[in-house]
């Protein structure tokens, strides 16, 4: 029996949050931490902070100030999976195996400009088009698949703080929830979010640097997943959403999922 704990974190800059990047894994102590929205090129990606913590297998997809994703772990990664979902080179996937066999994909998905047009919007025709993308290599999986990262979608009524207010907000349309639910369908996926926090519980991702207090406020949104292939979600044991984090010196938006595993 192999036991794993994984980490996702949308970080929002890894060398501007390296303090808080060091505190997860001192504190969680996961395995393997996935990371989005880096920032960095690969070339300065901070690799001597996660070697010192043990974190010696590194696959990095690495892009000058914007999006950016990575793998570290601490058990060995093989065959540096990638797709340009984005169809423009934008550095928003990886993907790597790991020797049980386990496939683990880290996505970006791209937020989609605030207009939910696609005439009116490119970017939100854009964050569609990555999602049929993956929707379509969904239906040809055939490997026990972890896929985790910032989906930049809410899709349940209770992912979002007022689902009557959002309605018309990209993140929680009802076309980027139908697209979401096809993706999920085309692997039956398993959102283990809310296998382990069922709707309707409140369980949020991300909160707006926009609200004086976020806290205080709780305009959330669950953004940010851990979906699991049919067959290796009987495995999952734990889930957690570490809403503590939010409050770590010089925050990322986002907070981190983890997931433990026996394999």
């Amino acid at each position: 029996m192999t036991k794993l704990k994984i980490a996702s974190w949308n970080i929002n800059s890894v060398r501007a949050r390296a303090g808080i990047v060091e505190q997860l894994l001192v504190e969680e102590a996961p395995d393997i931490l996935c990371l989005q929205e880096t920032k960095a090129m690969d070339a300065v990606f901070p690799r001597n902070l996660f070697q010192r913590l043990g974190f010696t297998h590194q696959i990095l997809n690495g892009q000058k100030m914007h999006h950016g994703v990575a793998i570290v772990s601490r058990v060995p990664l093989h065959d540096d999976l990638r797709h340009d979902w984005q169809d423009n080179g934008e550095a928003r996937h990886v993907g790597a195996r790991l020797d049980c066999g386990l496939r683990i994909e880290n996505v970006y998905i791209p937020a989609g400009g605030d207009i939910p047009d696609r005439t009116l919007n490119p970017k939100f025709g854009q964050k569609l088009d990555f999602i049929e993308r993956m929707t379509r290599w969904s239906e040809k999986l055939a490997e026990p698949t972890l896929i985790v990262g910032d989906f930049n979608i809410a899709p349940l009524e209770s992912d979002v703080w007022s689902h009557k207010a959002l309605l018309d907000v990209v993140s929680h349309t009802p076309i980027e929830v139908e697209a979401l639910g096809q993706l999920q369908a085309a692997h039956k996926w398993v959102d283990l979010g809310r296998r382990f926090i069922p709707a309707p519980e409140r369980n949020f991702t991300w909160w707006s640097y926009r609200a004086q207090d976020w806290a205080a406020s709780d305009r959330g949104r669950r953004l940010d997943h851990l979906w699991a292939s049919p067959s290796l979600a009987p495995q999952a044991t734990a889930h957690r959403v570490l809403e503590a984090c939010r409050n770590w010196e010089r925050p990322s938006d986002h907070v981190p999922l983890v997931v433990e595993l026996s394999l």
